[in-house]
């Protein structure tokens, strides 16, 4: 995606002069903020394309700032943090980032995950139906569009093109690297907390009771399944 607007969010001055530097040369629009609450403030002025949060920040963490912006903007976010446990990543993610980045970080590292953000599925596959009805959920695949029981419900593009990738592939488990390398990129494979966290928001949003799902199932250590209802 050229010309893309990133937001780089670093409370250290030296980091946001080389991220900026790196990403000016790579031709992205870039802008700083050095805390989350200025970054709120930049998005509520502007919109970006993607978000690079570092999580350890004085005043509003990188956590709460993620979890503030995403209740508010669909944007591609993209947490930085010197933490590496899959507990911190899974956090971040039910924070409702897209992706995770340890530090230290190569430059080609982090410019292949801005990409893997930046990814669009614009096109429906041929296997994906128009129109695919779950009990009260309808999810329209042309339109990028899903309602419950008549009321519009939001997925982040990650999300939807989780989903949309499922539907293409009806009652068939896809197994977790497929599923990742589809929806990520080709650079992904073994992120499996990704998925389960990912799953586990679609179905709190679209599953009549997300603790006994009836359609997006797992299959343990395997992957996952969207099982069509019985005509």
């Amino acid at each position: 995606m050229t010309n893309a607007k990133i937001l780089v969010v670093d409370d250290e001055p030296q980091i946001r002069r080389v991220m900026r530097a790196t990403l000016v040369a790579r031709g992205y629009v870039v802008s700083t903020a050095r805390s989350g609450e200025e970054a709120l403030e930049k998005v509520r002025e502007e919109r970006f394309d993607l978000i690079l949060l570092d999580i350890n920040m004085p005043g509003m963490g990188g956590m709460e700032a993620c979890r503030t912006l995403r209740s508010q903007s669909d944007v591609p976010i993209v947490i930085l943090s010197i933490r590496n446990t899959e507990r911190e990543k899974v956090d971040a993610l039910d924070a409702g980032a897209d992706d995770y980045v340890t530090k230290p970080f190569s430059m080609q590292e982090l410019l292949a995950r801005i990409r893997a953000a930046l990814r669009r599925s614009t096109l429906v596959s041929p296997g994906t139906p128009d129109l695919l009805v779950l009990g009260k959920t309808q999810i329209s695949f042309a339109a990028r569009r899903v309602t419950v029981d008549g009321v519009e419900v939001r997925l982040t593009p990650k999300e939807f093109d989780l989903l949309r990738y499922l539907a293409s592939n009806p009652d068939v488990v896809v197994p977790h690297a497929k599923l990742l390398q589809a929806v990520w990129g080709p650079d992904y494979g073994e992120e499996v907390e990704y998925l389960r966290v990912f799953i586990n928001q679609l179905r709190k949003k679209i599953e009549p009771d997300p603790a006994h799902p009836e359609y997006l199932l797992t299959e343990p250590w395997v992957g996952y399944r969207l099982s069509l209802p019985k005509a």
